[in-house]
């Protein structure tokens, strides 16, 4: 009964700290956070430069597709249902619908937690395209702490700043204690 009761409290605790939800919510939504903060000061100093302008807009419009696409994550697993953004015409339920345009078929696949990631569908390498995201997301972290721009968010961007952080790295800690304790001794 004890063998059966805990493997049940493993069942339960990977649906939820493994789930795509989870992992939207305290991942990709502080990363689009941290990138929109971002672009927000980057637009601020970016006076004499239509360059840097253009780059922060670009920023914003990266922050604001990746928590778009967050969101359907989140809502799409929260509801049980699959997510529509599917490529492959296979999958369509009508056969007479013609087939993609070469430049999508490397787009098969389900909905992605960032723009990177989905663009990773071309070459069947997703993870890895997240991987990038991730390191992305953290150089963008490290170069407004260390730039000194963390100093000019005003009140209530420093504390998404200090939520983003705060959710991010807890999460992180509580998994990996998960899968720390559901390992065999």
């Amino acid at each position: 009964m004890k063998e059966q009761t805990k493997k049940q409290v493993e069942k339960i605790g990977d649906r939820i700290f493994l789930s795509p939800a989870f992992q939207a919510l305290t991942i990709g939504i502080p990363f689009c956070a941290f990138k929109l903060l971002f672009g927000l000061l980057a637009l601020r100093v970016s006076a004499s430069s239509v360059t840097l302008r253009a780059f922060a807009w670009l920023v914003i419009a990266w922050a604001l597709v990746d928590l778009i696409m967050n969101l359907a994550r989140v809502y799409f697993h929260l509801t049980d249902r699959e997510a529509p953004v599917q490529f492959d015409s296979e999958r369509m339920p009508d056969n007479n619908i013609p087939r993609e345009p070469k430049l999508l078929r490397g787009l098969r696949g389900d909905l992605q937690y960032c723009i990177i990631a989905q663009a990773g569908m071309l070459f069947k390498k997703p993870r890895l395209f997240l991987a990038i995201d991730t390191l992305i997301s953290f150089s963008i972290i490290c170069f407004v702490l260390w730039s000194g721009w963390i100093t000019m968010l005003d009140r209530l961007e420093s504390y998404f700043w200090y939520a983003a952080t705060t959710l991010n790295l807890i999460s992180v800690s509580v998994v990996n204690i998960w899968i720390e304790l559901g390992r065999e001794p």
